[in-house]
C-alpha cells in the first residue's frame, strides 16, 4: 500500500503543476502572420486571440474576400501554434507521457 501513497503523492504534484502550467500559458502568446505581414494575430496559450492588427494597404474595398482569407488564415495559424506551445510545455511536465484529456 506504501506504494498506491507514493502514487497519489505525485499525481497530486503533477496536477498542482499542471495548474500552474495553466496559468502561466495566459500570459505566454505566440504571434503569426498571412499575406507577407500584412495581418499579424497574436494568441495566448488559452487559445484565445489576444491581438489582430492590419495594415491600411490590404484593406480593398473592392476585395474583401481577401481580407477576410488572410484574417482566418491569420487566426487558424496563430491558434495552432497556441495549441502546439501548451503540448509542448504539458509534455515537459508529464515526462513525455501522452495522457488523455491533458493536451
Amino acid at each position: 500500500m506504501k506504494g498506491m501513497g507514493n502514487m497519489m503523492k505525485q499525481a497530486q504534484k503533477l496536477q498542482t503543476k499542471m495548474l500552474r502550467m495553466q496559468e502561466e500559458m495566459a500570459d505566454k502568446t505566440v504571434e503569426t502572420t498571412a499575406g507577407g505581414g500584412m495581418v499579424k494575430v497574436i494568441a495566448n496559450g488559452k487559445q484565445q486571440i489576444v491581438s489582430i492588427q492590419i495594415e491600411k494597404e490590404v484593406v480593398d474595398p473592392e476585395d474583401v474576400e481577401m481580407l477576410q482569407d488572410l484574417i482566418l488564415a491569420a487566426i487558424n495559424d496563430a491558434l495552432i501554434k497556441s495549441q502546439e506551445m501548451v503540448s509542448s510545455e504539458m509534455s515537459k511536465l508529464t515526462g513525455g507521457l501522452n495522457i488523455p484529456g491533458l493536451t
